[in-house]
């Protein structure tokens, strides 16, 4: 069977690659081109000093960025060889005192990391919600880690892009819901993420389409307030092969912007009155 969007952005992502990481081995680690714009504006006093909890972190290079600018860092995710592999590269460049990993599923964290109100900054992107089925339990959780005045970033290939897959080679069709009522998408690979000459024993993926509007309500229930919602024209990864490189590792649609590619969610959580 052909790729999902998903694991296409897993396996083709050149940015996210697990196999080179010299920049950030030189001190100087660098997160996709869409970050690096927005985070300035986000966070202008930059991370220095601040807690940050990052959920869904992979391997850990994205982590281990924000612990290179200041930041202390709990990375959080499911697998465990990801996350040994996070703690090994965070030795290697000498931030294990700032970069702490932990292997948990997010929606067991809150008995993992009994700390809440205790972050400045919860931090997830590229490829995180459409791996979980429950998107409000996924919000309740970043709420409930965010000190008050404290803040979310979340980016993301955008919902309406994960429909899509590659048809002729010129122009992508619809082949996967927008919006599946909470049921997942049952697919099978035989190739891993970052190797396609492995081959995989668990080959079965489970994978849930959330609309727009689902996680941002999931988000302001909370009593989170949004600050902005970013939909960009350009993703750090070649989703689908009809795309071309923009340069700075993005890609995006050859002419006609048909729809949005990516997305980014700034939200925070109201400062504690008086």
């Amino acid at each position: 069977m052909s790729d999902s969007p998903e694991h296409a952005r897993l396996r083709s992502g050149e940015w996210l690659d697990a196999n080179d990481q010299s920049r950030l081995r030189a001190g100087n680690g660098a997160l996709c081109a869409i970050e690096e714009d927005e985070l300035p504006r986000c966070f202008p006093e930059g991370f220095e000093g601040k807690r940050v909890l990052h959920l869904q972190c992979h391997f850990g290079a994205d982590t281990l960025v924000l612990a290179q600018r200041g930041a202390t860092v709990v990375g959080v995710d499911l697998s465990r060889p990801a996350v040994l592999q996070a703690r090994a590269l965070a030795a290697e460049i000498g931030v294990a005192d700032r970069a702490r990993f932990v292997i948990a599923n997010v929606y067991d964290l809150r008995h993992t990391i009994p700390e809440p109100e205790s972050f400045d900054v919860v931090y997830t992107t590229w490829g995180t919600i459409g791996w979980l089925p429950d998107v409000a339990e996924w919000a309740r959780i970043v709420e409930w880690y965010l000190k008050p005045g404290g803040r979310l970033y979340f980016a993301d290939g955008h919902p309406s892009a994960w429909v899509l897959e590659d048809g002729d080679g010129t122009v992508p069709v619809v082949r996967h819901p927008y919006d599946s009522d909470g049921a997942p998408e049952v697919l099978d690979y035989s190739t891993g993420d970052a190797d396609d000459a492995a081959t995989l024993t668990n080959t079965r993926s489970f994978e849930w389409a959330h609309p727009l509007g689902e996680t941002l309500t999931a988000l302001l229930d909370t009593g989170l307030r949004i600050d902005f919602l970013h939909e960009h024209y350009a993703v750090p990864w070649k989703m689908l092969g009809s795309l071309v490189p923009l340069g700075d590792g993005l890609f995006g649609w050859p002419a006609e912007k048909w729809l949005p590619l990516s997305l980014s969610i700034g939200a925070s959580k109201p400062a504690t009155a008086g």
